[in-house]
Parts: C-alpha cells; structure tokens; sequence
C-alpha cells in the first residue's frame, strides 16, 4: 500500500477526507522528513508507513475540534507535528509553530517553503520565555503532542490564549488517567469540553484527545 492509499484510507477512518493537492503535499513533506532526518534528528519513527500514520494522520486526528480561521499556537512542534499537517488539512488557518531547537525550525521553515504553504511560520525559542514575534501574541487556540504534564501545558498556554479559547491536548494511551490526575489543578480556569479516546488507523496506537476551554 502506496503513502498516499494509507492516508486516503486512514483519514477517512477519521472521518477526514485529502485532496489530491494535500495528499501531494504531504508525500513531499515525508520525502523531506527522511531526507532531513539522515542529517539531523528530527524522529526516530523512519518508516514511510510509520510516518504517515504516527506523525501526519496523528497530527490530524484533532482538526474536527479547531474552527475553521482559528489562529493556532503549536508548542513544541519539533519537526512540524501538528502544526503543519493541521494547515495542509485546512488552509484557512493561521498557524504558529514554536520550537526551541534551531535545526528543527530550520527545516520546518524549509517545508514551508518548499510546499508553498501560506499563513503559517515557525519561531525558535521555549514558550514561557520571551519570544521573538510572539510578543503580546493571543490565539484562538492552543496545541500541542504529548509535551510535558497537562498542568505544564496547560500553563505555558495561557499567555498566549484569547478569552474563551481552547488549549487542544494530544496525549498518548494514559490520556483519561492523566487527566484525572491532572484535573483539580487546572478546572479552576478552564472546563473540558471534549474528551475524545481513538484508535490511530493501521493499529498505530491509541490516542486521547482533550478540549479545554478557557473560562471567561
């Protein structure tokens, strides 16, 4: 099975659907990956199956809960997850990727580049810190893959986050205990909207995804 059969198979188990544009895209961004990863280390996951299912539909699975023109905060994007994929899947969002190795925001700038993609930057640097161009910066959402506790995440975000904004959590099979854990520490400014378990298509593992809102 070809990448672009896994990733019209695997979005529409999602719910999801590529066009032929996208689908090109995100094969050019794998290329790029792997071309990339032979340099610098960008993922340990080197497959073109892997790829596509762990990191390009992963990156997916949590664009049913972001509204079409939101303006995106991706922390900790590493090598573009989700942030790029996001904005492939829907041009009409504004996204900021923010990673604080410089190697990987040179070549998710690369990616950028290369596919054309408008509306979309990457910065360098550790949210929480004093950032070129995010200064002053809100979105209307924030997101981010398994980085750090949910009260962590949850913490870096709220400078950043509009009133009655979202801060939209990836995490892995431990998701629902995690935030059992982590609820009490962080209700108190935001409710869960959404609290979502799946299964990645192709048996790539079991995700939880968490919606909070912030309280106006």
């Amino acid at each position: 099975m070809s990448v672009e059969e896994i990733l019209l198979t695997g979005s529409s188990e999602l719910g999801l659907s590529l066009s032929e544009l996208q689908l090109k895209q995100l094969a050019t961004y794998l290329e790029s990956l792997k071309y990339w990863n032979t340099k610098i280390n960008l993922t340990s996951v080197r497959d073109d199956k892997e790829i596509a299912i762990k990191h390009f539909l992963d990156s997916i699975t949590i664009a049913p809960f972001i509204s079409d023109s939101s303006t995106v905060l991706d922390i900790g994007s590493g090598a573009g997850f989700p942030g790029i994929p996001l904005r492939i899947l829907n041009p009409t969002l504004k996204v900021t990727l923010i990673e604080s190795t410089e190697k990987k925001v040179f070549f998710m700038k690369h990616v950028i580049r290369e596919l054309e993609l408008e509306g979309i930057t990457a910065v360098c640097g550790r949210a929480g810190d004093e950032v070129e161009g995010l200064g002053g910066l809100r979105f209307d959402c924030v997101v981010t893959r398994s980085v750090g506790s949910i009260r962590c995440v949850v913490e870096l975000a709220v400078p950043y986050l509009d009133a009655g904004g979202s801060v939209v959590l990836m995490r892995g099979k431990r998701g629902v205990k995690e935030w059992e854990e982590a609820k009490d520490k962080v209700t108190e400014g935001f409710d869960l909207s959404e609290l979502r378990e799946l299964s990645l298509p192709f048996g790539g593992g079991q995700r939880v995804i968490l919606v909070l809102e912030r309280k106006g």
